[in-house]
């Protein structure tokens, strides 16, 4: 008898084979396999922030052509105030975006959480942080209402948030009364969210060595828990760089911020929602099971995932941060009013998450894009502001802007189908 094995045999003692995504060995190649894997990206429609980026380098450019204060260190500072109450509110909208809904109704429940830390603190002078914690409490009970009627009612989230809008903001008019406004305190919390500054150099650029140092040290945990799984990590050369580029950028704009007013608090406030907010999406199950639920949600509700409960508290973070982006509001235009939120609150808000990289078709995008939108936007509405340009013609620029990016989207989608990436 012959001890020859067939060929059809499988022979089962011999060790598996271990596969690695290809994709993932580009770490390993250097310049050369980011390059690589950056055509790679651009071939199959992912994009990233790369459109956004060179947008405002553009903006940049054109403004700062047509009126060189654009870049001075006043309209930067500026810059810096006017994007957090709406930044803060577009973070928000982030999270609702990844479930492949929408959220109509954050404009009239900033305005409602601003008239009821008004009337709390002020009318019935209340304790200040006592006002401002009931206001941020009522934005996540209302944003979880909303949750509610669509995740278990089953209510369009189109046609709940859009019944909220209605309905908070004749909540948010009966509230203020007839006078229609209460002044902001003088040195009250609200009035320091936008008017303070750390004067003291020392602050603006000990941010910017914080910022460099937890990024640094962010690449070298991902770095060490990858080698532990055998999986390919960054090399040094590339963590380097990559830390320089951001000190770079970190401690330019501390040198900006010195030669104006100083670090303002709203700066520090908005880059603390957005590290925990990022921190929550890209490193926690949480943040996971949201990406799941916005991809497929029938799928991840066969996964096990508690579908209903990750939706009802995304719209309730929506509603916490929209009540925090109307303080800000309040701070800065020195007080409730019946009119705060509306406008173009709502379209600047959205069009900030949008414009910045967030899928309008759910379960792509990053935290950050609440900035990078929130800077397109208020960049151009300063320089037009600068150019003595009318409103409409703002209205009318930032439309397009963000038609643009929903086109790029579209076609990003697209593109990404046909190679088979999604």
């Amino acid at each position: 008898m012959s001890d020859t094995k067939s060929p059809d045999v499988i022979d089962d003692s011999a060790a598996p084979i271990p596969v690695v995504d290809p994709r993932l060995l580009v770490r390993e190649e250097g310049l050369k396999g980011y390059l690589t894997e950056f055509k790679r990206k651009v071939r199959g429609g992912e994009l990233g922030s790369i459109p956004v980026v060179l947008g405002l380098i553009v903006i940049g450019v054109i403004f700062q052509s047509l009126d060189a204060s654009f870049l001075s260190a006043d309209s930067l500072s500026n810059i810096s105030i006017y994007v957090a109450g709406q930044g803060i509110m577009a973070v928000g909208i982030v999270f609702v975006l990844l479930l492949g809904e929408i959220d109509l109704s954050v404009g009239s429940v900033a305005g409602v959480g601003a008239a009821i830390w008004a009337v709390l603190s002020v009318t019935h002078d209340m304790g200040d942080s006592l006002s401002v914690l009931i206001a941020i409490a009522a934005g996540a009970f209302i944003g979880g209402l909303h949750g509610f009627f669509f995740a278990k009612v089953g209510v369009p989230a189109f046609v709940v948030t859009l019944a909220g809008f209605l309905g908070w903001s004749g909540l948010q008019i009966w509230l203020m009364g007839q006078e229609g406004s209460i002044n902001t305190p003088s040195g009250s919390i609200v009035d320091q969210l936008t008017n303070h500054y750390f004067e003291d150099i020392s602050a603006a650029y000990g941010l910017a060595l914080v910022a460099s140092v937890a990024y640094l040290a962010s690449m070298l945990l991902d770095s060490r828990r990858r080698r532990t799984a055998g999986l390919p990590s960054r090399p040094v050369s590339e963590m380097a760089l990559r830390t320089g580029v951001v000190a770079a950028l970190s401690f330019i704009a501390a040198y900006e911020l010195n030669q104006s007013r100083g670090l303002p608090l709203a700066l520090v406030i908005f880059l603390v929602v957005l590290v925990v907010a990022d921190f929550v999406v890209r490193r926690t199950t949480y943040g996971r099971q949201i990406f799941a639920v916005g991809g497929n949600a029938e799928a991840a509700r066969r996964a096990g995932i508690n579908v209903d409960k990750i939706r009802i508290t995304v719209f309730a973070i929506a509603g916490t941060l929209a009540v925090v982006g109307g303080l800000f509001i309040a701070s800065l235009s020195g007080g409730a009013t019946k009119s705060l939120g509306a406008g173009n609150t709502l379209m600047n808000v959205i069009a900030a998450a949008v414009i910045g990289g967030t899928s309008l078709f759910g379960g792509r995008g990053k935290i950050w894009s609440a900035l990078l939108g929130m800077l397109v936007i208020q960049s151009i509405q300063q320089g037009l502001n600068l150019l003595g340009m009318a409103s409409e013609i703002q209205y009318m620029i930032t439309g397009a802007v963000l038609l643009a990016a929903v086109v790029i989207d579209s076609v990003s989608r697209r593109t990404q189908k046909s190679a088979g990436r999604t």
